[in-house]
């Protein structure tokens, strides 16, 4: 019988990555911008759809995650890691809401 693929993937730094192994989702370890950018091949290849990757990770291979920001087989979504978030995650959510609708319609939490 065919392995089922899983649905949910996680990439990050290992320490990150470990608490979504014990949820059943696909981990891959990943420390250097190669490592990173190898992992999400092998995620798209594997055909996982929902990849989240941690932000700092994403920051080290920007080409990457905008190669596949037009896939609409998968979607690599930034979620803070270890460290706490940067912000990354809520600018390509801003993005992606006004690129699908026109205009950003989510709050904006702007520090003055």
């Amino acid at each position: 019988m065919a392995k089922k693929p899983q649905m949910i993937g996680v990439i990050g730094d290992s320490d990150a990555v470990m608490a979504f192994r014990t949820l059943g989702m696909r981990v891959i370890s990943a420390g250097t911008p190669q490592q990173a950018a190898q992992a999400v091949h092998k995620m798209v290849k594997d055909k996982v759809p929902v990849v989240f990757i941690s932000e700092d990770i994403a920051r080290q291979i920007p080409d990457i995650m905008d190669h596949y920001s037009a896939d609409p087989l998968v979607s690599l979504i930034p979620i803070p890691g270890t460290g706490g978030s940067d912000g990354l995650g809520m600018q390509r959510l801003h993005a992606n809401v006004e690129k699908a609708v026109g205009v950003d319609i989510l709050l904006n939490n702007v520090e003055e």
